[in-house]
């Protein structure tokens, strides 16, 4: 089970910042927005069809049949690619790939492993930490490898950029919000109001669909607008979602939740795919495709840490609240809101970023 997780991880690896730095090369910068919301969409359909898809077939048929689904679907994906239906639209280079740095960036799994084991019990913090420090050492030592270089493996020259970091930080931002909501949403389904894992599932059906329904609207907007009034726009539609969500937690109605969600995932589509095409917009052509590739590994490094941080929130506050002499229902709700009000204080700091960011704007 563990193998195929880290083949379809590298699978994921490979093609997210890949189809990205494709779109983006591709497509003329001033409808670059306009792209990339299509690319936003279809990601979206994937993020609200799934728990669909694999609801039903938990329902009918063993846990088996939801791998046996998608490998059937992804082996006719590669069949039509290799039939012809994807071919090269960018010229090839000759480049000279350095295995050396390939063993340093291996510290990336190292360090996310440590930032997985946050807040469980039990961990054997002297063998994860001792983890932990020699995979710092080692992304320390790719850093400095990649700056001295002639032709580096991932240019990190591109964070020297300021308008490209705000990037990372907004998309980074909404990746929280969107992944933080896809985890604690549910279990406060299952935990407050006592929904089966099938119903807490489809009950993010909603937030996912107008995420993907929402993401070519947000991109023309972006390309007509301007990259500050929709970035704005977005995050606070996030932090309104969380503000509705901290004062309904208690109320444990399911509709208020869901609406919650939704204003959530609604604004992440005038954040997440807008902020990639402003990081991409700030770089040279030549280097879109480091670019890509380093904007995709920090939202995933600071998206992993949230939601972290976050369940190790809710576990500690739910605990200190029975500790106290409060009953079990009353506590975890506490923690719950919590959780809402620290990711309405980052949807704050994402205000912020959205608003210091300087541009000039586009004419309707």
């Amino acid at each position: 089970m563990m193998v195929g997780r880290i083949l379809e991880a590298g699978g994921v690896g490979l093609l997210f910042p890949s189809y990205q730095t494709v779109l983006l090369e591709i497509t003329p910068k001033d409808q670059r927005a306009t792209t990339m919301g299509l690319a936003g969409l279809v990601m979206g359909s994937a993020l609200a069809c799934g728990p669909i898809v694999a609801g039903i077939l938990l329902k009918i048929f063993a846990w088996q049949a939801v791998f046996i689904f998608f490998a059937v679907v992804i082996t006719i994906v590669l069949l039509v690619a290799r039939g012809g239906a994807i071919r090269d639209v960018l010229p090839r280079r000759q480049s000279e790939f350095d295995w050396c740095s390939l063993v340093l960036l291996l510290g990336i799994i190292g360090l996310m492993l440590g930032i997985d084991q946050i807040g469980k019990p039990g961990v054997a913090w002297h063998w994860y930490g001792a983890g932990v420090l020699l995979s710092l050492a080692m992304l320390t030592g790719f850093t400095w490898r990649q700056f001295h270089l002639p032709q580096p493996v991932l240019e990190l020259r591109v964070l020297l950029n300021f308008k490209y970091d705000l990037a990372i930080l907004l998309t980074s931002l909404a990746y929280v919000a969107l992944i933080v909501t896809t985890i604690i949403f549910p279990l406060y389904y299952q935990e407050v109001l006592h929904l089966s894992p099938f119903w807490s599932g489809l009950a993010l059906v909603p937030g996912a669909a107008l995420l993907s329904l929402l993401n070519p609207l947000t991109g023309r907007l972006a390309d007509r607008l301007g990259f500050q009034p929709t970035l704005m726009l977005g995050m606070g539609l996030i932090a309104g979602g969380w503000l509705l969500a901290w004062w309904q937690v208690a109320s444990g109605h399911l509709l208020p939740m869901i609406g919650a969600a939704m204003v959530i995932e609604g604004g992440n589509a005038f954040v997440m795919m807008p902020a990639v095409t402003l990081g991409a917009n700030a770089l040279p052509d030549a280097l879109v495709a480091h670019g890509t590739a380093v904007i995709t590994t920090f939202r995933q490094l600071i998206g992993s840490t949230g939601v972290a941080v976050m369940t190790l929130l809710l576990t500690q506050e739910t605990q200190a609240a029975v500790h106290r002499g409060m009953a079990l229902l009353p506590a975890a709700i506490g923690g719950y809101q919590q959780v809402c009000l620290v990711m309405l204080c980052l949807a704050g700091l994402g205000l912020l970023l959205a608003f210091g960011l300087r541009e000039h704007r586009a004419t309707i």
